[in-house]
Order: C-alpha cells, then structure tokens, then sequence
C-alpha cells in the first residue's frame, strides 16, 4: 500500500492540514483525542471532502481539488471498523458478514468466507441475532464483515477502545492473524501507545490537525519515555516453565522471570515499566525482589530529562530508566556490565 495525503480541511476553530506519504501493510495513525485522526480517516474513505488537496492510493487519484476528481465512498475500495461495531440489527452474524461480501464483485471476490470465519472463529456465532454478542464478538463480526467486502485498504479507526484491556488483547490477535492471512493493508488508529506498538510497524504522530512525526513504533515509545506518567512499557513474552509458590517462571531468552500472580493460567504476555527497574553497578549482595538479571548495556538515549538505558539480557532486550545523575554516577554507558533488579509484582499481565 503506497498513500499520500495532502489536504486542508477546515471547521469552525479546527483545521486539519496533512501532506506525508506513507507505504506498507501495517500503519499508525496516533494522537490524543482531537487531534484529527478521525478526520483525516473520515477524508480518506470519503465520508468528507478536503477543501483543496489531493489524495492518491496506489497511483490512483482519489480526490483532486486541481483536477477535479472526487471518487465516491462505493468506489473506493475501503472498508472501515469503527469504536462500536455498527452492525446492522435485522441481520443475523451471517448476514452481517455477507452484507459487503454479496455486494462486491466477482472480480473482486478474492477472500473465501468460509476461510475467514475460521480465521476469526465465528463458527459458532452464525446463527446469532448481533444482540446476543459480547463486546469482543461484535468486533470480530463487524472485522470479518469489513474484510469480507473485499478491500483494497481496511482503515480501524480506534476499534478497540469500548473493550476493557482483556478483549483488547484477543482482538488485537485476530486482528493481526486476518491482515496476515488475507494480506489486507491497514490503517490503525488509535490514542493508546500500546496498541500502536502491537499492530503497526510505522506510525505517523498526529496533533493540532497536523503531522508531528512521522517514525516507528519503538522510536515513538522512547521519545514519549520521559514525558509519560508509566515511563516506557517493555513487552515482555514468554514460557511459563513452573510454578513456585504464589509465582510464576517464565523463560525469556536464556534468562528467566519471576512473576507474582493470582492467576493460575498461563500468560505469555506482561508489561513492565522501565521506571520498574532498579540499575545497579556491582551485584548487590542481598535483596528481597526475586528478579536480578546480570546485564551489558547496549546504548542510551534521552527523553525529556530522563536517560533510557537499552540493556541486553538473555538475549533480549530491555528499556530501564534513569536521571542524568544516576547515570553519570553507575558511569553507564555502551557495553558496560550492569545488573537490573525487578520485583516479581512489577509486571502486570496483558493476556
């Protein structure tokens, strides 16, 4: 997928003025509320009109104030998710998934229905009226039903912030499982960093109507370190190996976790702040938290008046956090021996 967008679009004490070009299958849109990513989502399907500017896809021109082309909604070829999985109601979840599928032509009838309804485990679903649906199922319903139609481009525009942090993940699961089956670019939008950082291998940062940035979602957590409440968020997966008394061993890499949790299933996933992580310069002969990792420090990077430190341990990676003083003071720098200090509470489960 191959886009630019250079448009103006104003509204009474709003103006959205874009001009970036962005390629491959798995984009981010990012920004806090009123930014205007929904606007530039809503120009792009064309739901709006710019008021001047051009937007091409793929080579094709889909709207040129210049040279006066507007391509409809219907001719378009994108399909949309929305917040709320807008699923028609006289429709049964079959229904809803064939709705585009029977509307799209056969030239364009490419993705098996029956295929994506194994993708998406709908099976059971089918026979449902979309009222008898939890949260999660009316996505997966309302994803199914947007691939189905056959697009060129899916565009989800903040698809998963009506779902409380457990059916988030599972979503986002089949979310990555259809674009990796079906081939189908995205478009991602969202305000929240970690499902950035789940679904997309680039991003553009957007606020005030315009393009702030335009990066990866691994640079983006790192600029945003210094400035967040929660530090940057290491993603953390990994083997559950036993259980010891109220915890968990998770082998990762060549190290191992120890994890507190109530729970006693297994869960491949945690998050861990980097303000979590206590650095220390020589092994400290006692401690109470169960997680000391010998580290090699690989690099450091500043985020507002904070020093990130990228450690390698086990054969992964990890993003710990420090003031310019401690720095300065474990004279941390690349390739230097470290040792990180976790407690097993710190990390807080995702799946």
């Amino acid at each position: 997928m191959e886009l630019r967008m250079a448009v103006d679009k104003r509204f009474p004490g709003f103006e959205l003025a874009t001009d970036f070009s962005v390629a491959g299958g798995r984009v981010g849109i990012f920004g806090v509320s009123g930014s205007g990513k929904s606007t530039l989502v809503s120009l792009l399907a064309g739901l709006s009109h710019p008021d001047q500017g051009e937007i091409v896809l793929d080579g094709e021109y889909l709207f040129s104030s210049s040279k006066r082309i507007s391509v409809p909604p219907e001719r378009r070829r994108i399909a949309m998710v929305f917040q709320n999985a807008c699923l028609f109601p006289h429709l049964s979840v079959k229904g809803n998934l064939l709705y585009g599928f029977k509307r799209c032509t056969p030239g364009h009838r490419k993705i098996d229905p029956d295929t994506l309804i194994d993708v998406l485990k709908l099976e059971p679903l089918l026979q449902r009226g979309v009222n008898m649906l939890s949260g999660g199922e009316k996505q997966r319903v309302a994803l199914g039903r947007a691939i189905l139609a056959n697009p060129r481009l899916l565009l989800m525009d903040e698809p998963l912030s009506a779902l409380d942090d457990s059916h988030k993940l599972q979503i986002i699961e089949y979310l990555r499982s259809a674009g990796d089956q079906f081939g189908i670019p995205y478009l991602f939008i969202s305000h929240s960093l970690l499902e950035i950082r789940l679904m997309t291998d680039e991003v553009l940062a957007v606020g005030g109507g315009r393009i702030l940035g335009q990066t990866t979602p691994e640079e983006l957590a790192r600029q945003r370190m210094g400035r967040s409440q929660v530090g940057y968020i290491n993603l953390i997966r990994g083997d559950l190996v036993r259980r010891l008394g109220g915890m968990q061993v998770y082998r990762w890499g060549d190290a191992e976790l120890f994890v507190s949790t109530a729970s006693q299933e297994e869960t491949p996933l945690f998050e861990l702040s980097s303000r979590d992580i206590i650095l220390f310069k020589k092994h400290p002969e006692a401690i109470s938290a169960r997680n000391l990792l010998h580290c090699k420090v690989v690099d450091t990077f500043a985020s507002g008046n904070k020093v990130g430190v990228e450690l390698s341990v086990g054969g992964q990676r990890l993003i710990a956090e420090v003031v310019g003083e401690a720095a300065d003071e474990l004279a941390i720098q690349a390739r230097a021996d470290i040792y990180a200090v976790i407690k097993a509470s710190s990390f807080r489960t995702l799946t």
